[in-house]
Parts: structure tokens; C-alpha cells; sequence
């Protein structure tokens, strides 16, 4: 059978632990019988960040914007414990976070529906897609524990010298402080990536700040997109069907478990970053969730949502066959093949991802799975696979 070509490669991130072997195994039984693939590698491993002092992970960005569609595995975000387990020169950053910030991009989140997989929350019929805005807030804070009373005051002084300066409270005892920020310019970026994609997507938009409490902060996130949208999108979307919705992120969040779905809920960073995982799992498995990175200026970076499954790797190295699900990674494949396919003009590339995925949900829902989705499955799962098994199986349905 005469493999599919493409045009242009894309960026292969490589990644870390159990998430890093089953990449090998995708490729091998999934994609290269099947396709001509096209990549630049580079390699996000642990050890490889650290002695490159994370050279290679702004290469990698830089080879997305470049290239314009990228495919990630998960990484490992060091703490003081892989430092000793990996002996690494040094805590290395999140990588995660150097490519969003080097792309400005927002990060789209969905759940992957399959029949035998019930949604815990039962008025979802459509997936939810979560916009996060991958930008500032606490994941750029600034941190003081106070060591008794004193004055707390946020002070910003411009480059001419002009000061403003305001008390945030009288501290009367030791306490802990916090300082955040955000740019307008990033907020931009996030309201015309949301409004740009729920247009290709055909789905509405909803907005959820606490603007009511953070009339500053969180009022500048409700403006900006409000301005954005009247300006640049409203006719847009009134043609294409759908609407932009705001409301205040509690009651959000209500409508939301009322909602059958079929709609783009944009967040701040912190709220997508933890509302994204209440879907995931209401909807089964982190493992069953597609997560893109888009950039305003039209780059492509996709990944499986969830981490490196730490625990299936260690006993994976004591010689284990382990159940890890490998869809989200599956689907981060098949997500950037169906773009680059796109952008290049090769439909049977674009077709060829279409076939994989509906593969890998056929033998989901024909009872075999792997173990995180057999203790959901309904009616109960006929087999009980292993990650290579399971893989095999998918091979099997697509060939």
C-alpha cells in the first residue's frame, strides 16, 4: 500500500517517561505504515532541557512558528524531588509555559466522546470546549510571606519615573502576599484566538470573570473582549449562527452543568487550568481530552492533556506491561496531521486522521479498552487490553 505523503513536516515534541514510550509505539504501529511522516524532532525529555538549559525548548517553539503545527508528548515541570531523581543542574521551568508565552496562544480543550463512556453530568450531550488563557495570573506571581505587622502597598513606577502606588492592607501580623499581572496586548490574543476558533468550530463563546469583585483586574478581561468582539466579530458571528455570551464566572459555572455543551468557555488561566480537568474527568478520563495550542497569527501546537503517568512508567521499567491510555496522545497526532493537511492542501491527510480516530473510538466502543476506561464502561467492557494490545487493536481496525 503507497503511503500518504505530506508536503511539509511538522514539529515532533518528544516528552518524558510513560507518555514518551507509547509516542514510539504510536508512530511505529499508527503512523509510518500509513504515512510518509514528515517531522523536525526535538527532544523536551527531562535530561535533554537541562543540559541544553532549555535552548532546545525555544528551538522547538521557534520551529512551530516556523512550521506552524507542532505535536507535543507530555514533559515533565521539575520539582526538587526530580531534580535529585534525574540529577539535573538546576529546577528547569515548564515547558509548557515557554511555548505559550513564545507563541502568545491560547490552549483549547475538549472531552472525547465515546457511547460506552457515560458523562457524569448528564445534560452534556455536545463536548465543552475550554478556552484557557495561558498567560499571567499566578502562574507569573510574585510571592512575599510577611513576617509580622507592616504596611502592604503595590507600587508601579513608570519609565518616566511617574509613581502609582496604592496600600493593599495594614498587616497586622505575619501574613502572606501576592501580586499578579496580565498585558492588554495577551488578553487581545485571547479573545480574538476564542472568537476565531469558535467561528471555525461554528459554537458559541461564553466569558466568565468575577468582574463584580475584581472591577480592575478582571473588568479589563470583560472590556477587552466586549470592545474586540463589537469591533471585529459581531457581524461575523451573527452570520455564522452563534453568539458571545458574558456572565460572572459562578454563575458560569451553574449554567455550565445545566448546558448541554456544544460551546467555547473561555477562562482566565487559573479557572481554565482547573475547570478543564472537572470536564475531563466528569466526561471519564484525563486521557480522553484533544488540547491545542493557537497562536493569533495562525500556529498550531497539539498535546495530549495529562502528564507523563509517573507511576505506569516506574513499574513499565520493572518490566511491566502496563494499561496506560494512549488516546489523548493518539489525538494530538491526529489533530496536527489533520491541520497540516490542511494548510498544505492534502486531503488524504486530513482523511487518513478522520480514519484513525473514528478507529481508535470503534474499538473503545466494541468493549475493548484500557483499564481507567473499563471501570466506566457501560455496558461492561469485553476486553481488558495493555497499552501495546490496545495500540495493535487500533492498528488492526485501521488497516
Amino acid at each position: 500500500m503507497a503511503k500518504i505523503e505530506m508536503k511539509n513536516p511538522i514539529a515532533e515534541l518528544d516528552g518524558d517517561e510513560m507518555t514518551r514510550v507509547l509516542w514510539a509505539v504510536i508512530k511505529e504501529k499508527l503512523l509510518e505504515p500509513f504515512v510518509d511522516l514528515k517531522t523536525e524532532y526535538y527532544d523536551l525529555g527531562l535530561k535533554s532541557r537541562d543540559d541544553s538549559d532549555d535552548k532546545i525548548t525555544y528551538a522547538a517553539a521557534e520551529a512551530i512558528k516556523r512550521l506552524h503545527v507542532g505535536v507535543k508528548c507530555a514533559t515533565i515541570t521539575s520539582n526538587e524531588a526530580r531534580v535529585k531523581e534525574y540529577n539535573l543542574k538546576q529546577l528547569t521551568r515548564s515547558p509548557n509555559g515557554i511555548i505559550r508565552e513564545e507563541l502568545d496562544g491560547t490552549v483549547f480543550r475538549a472531552p472525547i466522546f465515546v457511547k460506552n463512556i457515560q458523562c457524569c453530568v448528564t445534560s452534556w450531550k455536545k463536548p465543552i470546549v475550554l478556552g484557557r488563557h495561558a498567560y499571567g495570573d499566578v502562574y507569573k506571581n510574585c510571592e512575599i510571606k510577611v513576617p509580622g505587622a507592616g504596611k502592604a502597598e503595590l507600587v508601579f513606577t513608570g519609565e518616566d519615573g511617574t509613581e502609582i502606588r496604592k496600600t493593599i492592607q495594614m498587616m497586622k501580623g505575619p501574613g502572606i502576599l501576592q501580586g499578579i499581572h496580565n498585558m492588554d496586548k495577551s488578553i487581545e490574543s485571547f479573545a480574538r484566538c476564542c472568537f476565531n476558533y469558535a467561528l471555525d468550530q461554528k459554537i458559541s463563546v461564553w466569558l466568565g470573570t468575577k468582574d463584580t469583585i475584581s472591577k480592575t483586574y478582571d473588568g479589563n478581561f470583560k472590556a477587552i473582549f466586549q470592545k474586540i468582539f463589537d469591533e471585529e466579530f459581531k457581524a461575523k458571528f451573527d452570520a455564522a449562527g452563534i453568539e458571545y455570551f458574558y456572565t460572572l464566572i459562578d454563575d458560569c459555572v451553574a449554567r455550565i452543568m445545566k448546558h448541554e455543551g456544544g460551546i467555547l468557555w473561555a477562562c482566565k488561566n487559573y479557572d481554565g487550568d482547573v475547570m478543564s480537568d472537572m470536564i475531563a474527568s466528569a466526561c471519564g478520563s484525563l486521557a480522553m481530552m484533544t488540547s491545542v495550542l493557537v497562536s493569533p497569527d495562525g500556529n498550531f501546537e497539539f498535546e495530549a492533556s495529562h502528564g507523563t503517568v509517573q507511576k505506569h512508567y516506574y513499574r513499565y521499567l520493572k518490566g511491566e506491561k502496563t494499561s496506560t491510555n494512549p488516546v489523548a496522545t493518539i489525538f494530538a497526532w491526529t489533530g496536527a496531521l489533520a491541520k497540516r493537511g490542511e494548510l498544505d492542501g492534502t486531503p488524504e491527510l486530513v482523511e487518513f486522521a478522520k480514519k484513525l480516530e473514528k478507529a481508535t473510538l470503534d474499538v473503545i466502543e466494541e468493549g475493548t479498552m484500557t483499564g481507567d476506561l473499563a471501570r466506566l464502561a457501560t455496558p461492561p467492557a469485553k476486553q481488558i487490553l495493555n497499552s501495546w494490545e490496545f495500540i495493535d487493536a487500533i492498528a488492526a481496525k485501521l488497516k
